[in-house]
């Protein structure tokens, strides 16, 4: 079916993303932080940034917040753990452990969304505010 093909492209496609990630990063002298926490996720959710936008530019400005926040829901309460099973079944340790800035990171950014999506509702200026707190983030990743 179309949808085992596209899983398969998707897999394959992956596995040349995550073999050409250290070269990459070898070469810029980027670390691995950044690489994780900034380039990879923008790259892996294109599709869904893109979606996101197009619904967007439609007027539908809650289906575009739900993929967003939906999108990071499903990664802290799906796939992690998942991953974690899959590392037991492989025999590759995954552990959650994180870097106390990672930490620090996550609440801050977590904090300033619960801020802005407090009131139901959004505005342009809400999302430049996101953006600059993204922009923000990625700044600190590269140079710490």
């Amino acid at each position: 079916s179309v949808l085992t093909l596209a899983t398969l492209a998707v897999a394959v496609e992956s596995e040349m993303l995550v073999g050409a990630v250290e070269p990459m990063t070898q070469a810029l002298g980027l670390s691995h932080t950044f690489v994780g926490l900034i380039l990879i996720p923008i790259v892996g959710n294109a599709a869904e940034h893109s979606a996101a936008v197009m619904v967007a530019r439609k007027g539908n400005m809650d289906l575009a917040f739900q993929i967003a926040l939906g999108s990071s829901t499903q990664i802290a309460l799906l796939v992690a753990p998942l991953l974690i099973l899959a590392g037991i079944v492989l025999g590759t340790g995954m552990d959650l452990v994180f870097e106390p800035f990672q930490v620090i990171l996550l609440g801050l950014a977590t904090a300033v969304v619960a801020m802005i999506t407090q009131d139901g509702e959004t505005h342009w200026f809400e999302g430049v505010q996101l953006l600059a707190v993204y922009a923000m983030i990625a700044v600190a990743v590269f140079f710490i």
